[in-house]
């Protein structure tokens, strides 16, 4: 029996001084073990056992000595191994602490292509807002959901030309300027108006192209009383409080009430006429539209452009009791700047109110066009801003999309005469009481 220990134990110390052994120069009395590869089946894995010199051949005893072919195997993969190690070099080759523990079940390649990708996934990180540069996110189709445009893109090329802008500028105050000279100038009914520009352009919330503008001759007119239009709260009847003889405005009475349409009709004839004398500029007075408060001249060269000419009967008596509940500014902009607002004129434009199927159209209705523009100039500045250490206001970016979309909508859907109804006043309407 001494015999056959001595043999099998001298085998197994030649086994371990044939193995090449893997030093760690840089970690003094570390411990390594050769690496084997996860494919080499379990039965065929060596026990693990310390690098160094053979024990004495009574320091262990083997419970069972490995056949002989066996053994070639252990050593031919043991030895192939540890080719692999000093090949590869000892860096990041840590010695266990203490013998390691059975090594678990060898994975199947597709496990271990599974278990690396899961290793490679990189950490989530924060997601990126879709921006004027970054495709919306598609919510897993293969095309992009409805309504994922980008809004900024748009109002981008919205964007009006400076260039195009100061021409356009120029042919329409040179038309308002020549035909406010003609009205203020004539001994008639008109010789009082001035100029109020509003309007988009004036509002800088014009879209598209500079081929738009809005005038308003305002007059002055004495004391007057007004008598709401069932209850509509905007369109009204005129009447004069106390009418002086010589009133210029006393040829457009209808018994007590202010005429809208005689006094239109007046002011689009003189115009009319006016034109004919303009020789620096092509431009003709559209045909009037039912309804219409202006008087619409369209200049042909040297770019297409439509002035809308409407006049304004201003008043500087207090505002009527329909728009008390108005105005909702004071937590914005403060109650010293709503009151001064208020103090300000107000204006009425001959727009016929709608009964039934026709107009009734000696009505006028209320005009605030210069508080709007007073409200839109203070959305976006630094100091007036509604938006008090946040996101600089977008408001006027707001109205600019919705009357794009209205653009959109007429152009897409051309043919149905529902959408006849609506133009962009509409859209800055309903702006305006879902602005606060």
């Amino acid at each position: 029996m001494t015999s056959r220990r001595g043999k099998a134990t001298g085998a197994a110390s030649r086994a371990e001084a044939a193995a090449p052994r893997v030093s760690a120069p840089r970690v003094k009395g570390a411990r390594t073990e050769p690496r084997e590869s996860p494919a080499v089946p379990e039965a065929a894995r060596p026990s693990a056992r310390r690098c160094g010199p053979a024990r004495p051949s009574g320091s262990r005893r083997e419970k069972s000595g490995p056949d002989p072919q066996e053994k070639r195997q252990v050593r031919a993969r043991a030895a192939r191994a540890e080719d692999q190690a000093e090949s590869g070099g000892t860096e990041g080759v840590m010695p266990p602490a203490a013998p390691a523990p059975p090594l678990p079940r060898p994975a199947s390649r597709r496990e271990g292509t599974a278990r690396s990708a899961r290793e490679r996934r990189p950490q989530p990180g924060p997601t990126e807002v879709p921006g004027p540069l970054v495709p919306v996110p598609s919510l897993g189709r293969g095309k992009e959901a409805p309504g994922a445009w980008k809004p900024r893109a748009v109002l981008e090329k919205l964007r009006l030309s400076r260039q195009e802008i100061s021409a356009a500028a120029e042919v329409v105050n040179r038309l308002t300027d020549h035909l406010l000279r003609r009205l203020q100038r004539c001994e008639s009914e008109f010789k009082g108006v001035a100029l109020l520009r509003t309007g988009s352009y004036y509002e800088h919330v014009k879209i598209s192209a500079p081929n738009e503008f809005d005038v308003m001759f305002k007059l002055e007119v004495p004391r007057i009383q007004l008598e709401e239009y069932y209850n509509s709260g905007a369109h009204y009847f005129v009447k004069f409080k106390r009418n002086p003889k010589g009133n210029p405005l006393d040829q457009f009475l209808e018994g007590e009430i202010l005429s809208a349409s005689k006094m239109l009709s007046k002011f689009r004839k003189i115009i009319k006429e006016e034109i004919k004398n303009i020789e620096d500029t092509d431009v003709m007075v559209e045909r009037k539209k039912r309804g219409s408060p202006a008087v619409t001249l369209l200049v042909r060269k040297p770019e297409e452009i439509s002035v809308d000419i409407i006049l304004a009967l201003e008043s500087k008596s207090s505002w009527p009791a329909s728009t008390q509940g108005g105005l909702p500014i004071s937590n914005w902009l403060g109650a010293k700047v709503k009151n001064n607002l208020r103090r300000q004129p107000f204006y009425l434009v001959p727009k016929h109110a709608k009964e039934g199927s026709g107009f009734q159209e000696e009505t006028w209705r209320l005009s605030f066009s210069h508080i709007e523009k007073e409200i839109l100039k203070n959305h976006g500045q630094s100091k007036t801003c509604c938006e008090i250490d946040g996101v600089k206001c977008c408001r006027k970016e707001c109205l600019k999309l919705m009357k794009y979309l209205l653009e959109q909508l007429k152009k897409k859907f051309g043919n149905r005469k529902e959408l006849d109804k609506f133009c962009s006043y509409h859209v800055k309407t309903a702006f305006f009481h879902r602005l606060y």
